[in-house]
């Protein structure tokens, strides 16, 4: 009997250029790596990179693009299983990041990614787009919960998820380079202090 060869689909061959992109991207930096070494990495040729992305500029916001909507899907599962913003809050806490995209999976490369799409001015809406999810995805976890708990909110929805964002975002980028004076769970904590100086309960 002859064997039946699979051939990967699209979302394979896709996947595993991003966990190869992001192996030689942490090795050679983003400007230094080539398409061919990214390819070659994830055991593919040229050509099937280019049927795939037309550059590595191309990859690259994909990868920023998957990683959004893997960290949206993942979140609102949770706020699906968890009503109340203390038991979301410490899902969120305990939650397996080591099953995560590769950007997930490393915040520093993900930040580096950021700013080199930011470099250039007429791909700066591609992160605007992700930036504008990922703030409506606050809004509405914090919507949700003071929904859940028969409670109003205090402040306009969309502004506290700005600036929930903008704290994490800051914590993470504070983390990444003083991991000495910034705690694992500083976010965390500034959550908590901060609904305790509004009078909000987590529950």
């Amino acid at each position: 009997m002859s064997r039946v060869r699979t051939r990967p689909t699209r979302d394979d061959t896709r996947d595993k250029l991003f966990e190869a992109a992001a192996r030689v991207f942490e090795e050679q930096g983003i400007g230094g790596a080539s398409i061919e070494t990214i390819a070659a990495a994830a055991g593919f040729t040229r050509g099937a990179f280019y049927s795939n992305f037309k550059s590595k500029d191309e990859l690259i916001i994909a990868m920023l693009e998957d990683h959004v909507e893997q960290s949206i899907g993942r979140i609102r599962d949770l706020l699906e299983q968890h009503k109340t913003l203390a038991d979301f809050l410490d899902a969120l806490k305990s939650m397996n990041r080591s099953a995560q995209d590769p950007l997930g999976r490393s915040p520093l490369l993900h930040m580096e990614m950021i700013l080199f799409v930011a470099r250039a001015e007429k791909r700066r809406p591609e992160l605007a787009k992700r930036l504008r999810a990922r703030r409506k995805l606050v809004t509405d976890i914090i919507e949700t919960t003071a929904r859940n708990s028969g409670r109003k909110t205090i402040l306009d929805p969309t502004w506290a998820g700005a600036l929930v964002l903008a704290l994490e975002d800051g914590f993470r980028l504070h983390r990444l380079i003083d991991p000495e004076t910034t705690a694992p769970d500083s976010f965390f904590r500034a959550i908590g202090d901060l609904q305790r100086a509004m009078g909000i309960s987590a529950a």
